[in-house]
């Protein structure tokens, strides 16, 4: 009998859990929080109020993992918007022509994919929530359990033949591996010197359903200042302001309105705020090079607690679906949960991971005027190479 632990119930570790539930006989989820019946904010996560989108490459994995799941988000009121065709894009150069690439994006909360997902992904997985990860059990050669703390009980002991770290940007994992005695892991971080806030609006009734994306990059002259408009569901919008915006008004609107093109500020003018402004500095490039070390059998980590890039870039949920689907695909090509193997899945795991860390730290930082960028304006073929690459679309993918 087989069992995998997989310690983190944010996205990643939700489809982790899934696709391990159909290559081990025995899953458990360790979660800190308490998962909510509906729709709301996990407790301790500080994305949870700011944009999110999958974009086409994760949105396709995901389906694939979880057949259904995107009639469902859209019959929960999330939304697709096909890039350039169904948005607005002011890029460092100019505006985009709106045609077909075959890239797009889904836009709603972070708590109704988080929602609709779990009730998909958790059939078959036990869930052990207000339960804190403490430290691995095994040695530098083979990780045989977790140490975990539940709420109001002493430290107990999970024996498991796979862990799964997927802890996020804040994982431990380096630190219990050491305890281990397994060498340190090598780590990169690339700051984005970038900082952002998020405000929710109702739109105006009659725009809401039929708003684009809208994206106003900053100018390749000036400060990293711009900002993004995604309608979500129940009639809302999520407008993020990026380069350090106020977090009050009227200040907040005012620098929408002082952007390149003053339409997203105008649109916040024209609808209801919904709660506070939410402001967000964590966008440094993170990534921990778990591949390269000697890693004792038996654990891997995936998600953020790997590559966590500059959130703007909008990677992370997709690059967690398309990690699952690799995952299923390895287990399935190696007869299921074997602890021997689990170097190769992290060296997978970053495969999957590295197009997403590559175009990140190219693009933080670097120039925001190219021959390339200013050439996409008015090449459509230019455009679709930049939009399916953006998107994490396999260049050998065809386009659907």
């Amino acid at each position: 009998m087989t069992r995998a632990v997989v310690l983190g119930g944010g996205f990643a570790g939700v489809l982790a859990a899934a696709v391990l539930a159909r290559h081990a006989d025995d899953v458990l989820l360790v979660e800190g929080d308490r998962y909510p019946s509906v729709p709301l904010p996990r407790r301790g996560l500080p994305q949870a109020h700011h944009s999110h989108v999958l974009v086409t490459g994760g949105a396709r994995a995901l389906e694939e993992l979880l057949p259904g799941t995107l009639k469902a988000l859209y019959a929960h009121g999330a939304h697709r918007r096909d890039l350039t065709g169904d948005a607005l894009i002011l890029s460092a150069d100019g505006w985009f022509a709106r045609h077909d690439t075959g890239a797009y994006l889904i836009s709603c909360t972070r708590a109704l994919l988080e929602h609709v997902v779990r009730r998909r992904a958790l059939r078959g997985v036990t869930v052990w929530p207000d339960t804190e990860a403490l430290g691995l059990t095994g040695d530098a050669g083979r990780v045989t359990g977790v140490t975990v703390g539940r709420a109001g009980g002493p430290p107990q002991t999970v024996e498991a033949d796979l862990v799964v770290d997927a802890t996020g940007r804040r994982s431990k994992a380096p630190s219990w591996l050491a305890g281990l005695g397994v060498p340190q892991i090598e780590e990169t971080v690339v700051a984005s010197e970038l900082a952002y806030a998020t405000r929710l609006y109702r739109a105006p009734a009659r725009r809401a359903a039929a708003t684009p994306a809208i994206m106003i990059h900053p100018h390749s002259d000036g400060p990293a200042r711009g900002a993004t408009l995604f309608p979500i569901e129940d009639g809302r919008w999520v407008v993020t302001l990026t380069g350090d915006p106020p977090v009050r008004e009227p200040g907040f609107t005012a620098f929408a309105r002082g952007l390149r093109s003053p339409l997203i500020g105008e649109l916040m003018a024209a609808a209801t705020p919904l709660g506070r402004i939410r402001p967000y500095r964590d966008t440094a490039n993170r990534r921990r090079f778990f591949e390269r070390a000697p890693l004792p059998e038996g654990v891997l980590a995936i998600g953020d607690a790997v590559v966590a890039v500059n959130p703007v870039h909008s990677h992370g949920m997709s690059i967690a679906a398309l990690t699952a689907l690799r995952l299923d695909r390895e287990l399935a090509g190696h007869g299921g949960v074997k602890p021997c193997r689990t170097p190769e899945l992290q060296a997978a795991v970053a495969e999957v991971a590295d197009p997403s860390w590559r175009m990140a730290v190219s693009q933080d930082g670097a120039p925001r005027h190219t021959l390339l960028s200013r050439a996409a304006l008015t090449s459509h073929q230019l455009a679709t190479r930049i939009f399916r690459a953006q998107t994490l679309i396999a260049e050998q993918e065809s386009t659907p």
